[in-house]
């Protein structure tokens, strides 16, 4: 009887390590916030990021009825909607691009796993047929407001003082958030980054990440809203992983912002 015990008390404790695994991973946040921006019309944006490859559902329908249920003036995705190293679910990535523009215009910026694909090329027109508008070093208007996006392979130099538009309210979309000082001396009212996953393992009740790409232990831009003089940048957590298979403490995200 003692075994029996014994063994139902592990089935059950490996059965709650996979749940909390599942909901670490899988179970979609919906993050709120609210923001001024002087001179900017009322404006909703949903921002995703860092996708790479992940379903959250048949068809993303879980993800695509969260982002629907927010009726978003435009929807902001910032790049690694990919995965480089297996290029997977790379028709996932154009399915909620396609599902996405019949709730919202997307405008896309390119992360660092999709720059560094040799076949970024060809899946770039493949995101703008599938009906993104892909900034790379461009600007476009949306809502009677200033939107750029930086290519990801871009944000070393200074391409960013090139491609700054002249006006305020301007928004700027890069993948990177660990350059907020340079988008702030290119006089950006908001930025919306991605990249860091949150800092993947996060210690509870403290919004510390472990570790992000570009910053390393312990990182100081993983999630949020960050302030540097008139400048906000905004950072995504991401929905999907990609060389750290694990969340921990840091559910996938969406942020839905609110320009008042």
């Amino acid at each position: 009887m003692l075994w029996l015990w014994i063994s139902l008390g592990a089935v059950a404790a490996i059965a709650l390590i996979v749940l909390f695994v599942w909901f670490n991973n899988s179970c979609l946040k919906t993050t709120k916030l609210k923001i001024e921006i002087g001179g900017a019309r009322s404006l909703k944006i949903v921002h995703l990021s860092d996708l790479h490859g992940k379903r959250f559902g048949r068809g993303n329908i879980r993800l695509l009825n969260k982002t629907a249920k927010e009726k978003p003036d435009f929807i902001a995705v910032t790049g690694d909607i990919i995965h480089l190293y297996t290029q997977k679910n790379k028709s996932a990535a154009l399915e909620l691009i396609a599902s996405l523009k019949e709730i919202a215009p997307v405008l896309y910026v390119s992360g660092n796993h999709e720059m560094r694909n040799k076949g970024y090329h060809f899946f770039r027109k493949e995101l703008l047929e599938a009906g993104a508008d892909v900034l790379d070093d461009r600007i476009t208007k949306v809502c009677g407001i200033t939107v750029a996006g930086l290519n990801c392979a871009s944000l070393r130099n200074d391409k960013i003082f090139k491609i700054t538009p002249v006006n305020s309210p301007k928004i700027l979309l890069a993948h990177e958030p660990q350059f907020f000082g340079k988008y702030a001396e290119a006089g950006y009212d908001l930025i919306l980054c991605g990249h860091a996953h949150g800092g993947q393992w996060r210690i509870p009740f403290t919004g510390i990440g472990l570790f992000a790409p570009g910053q390393g232990k312990f990182p100081k831009y993983t999630s949020g809203v960050h302030e540097k003089g008139k400048s906000k940048m905004i950072i995504s957590r991401g929905l999907g992983n990609s060389q750290c298979p694990l969340r921990l403490f840091n559910r996938p995200e969406i942020v839905v912002i609110e320009i008042n």
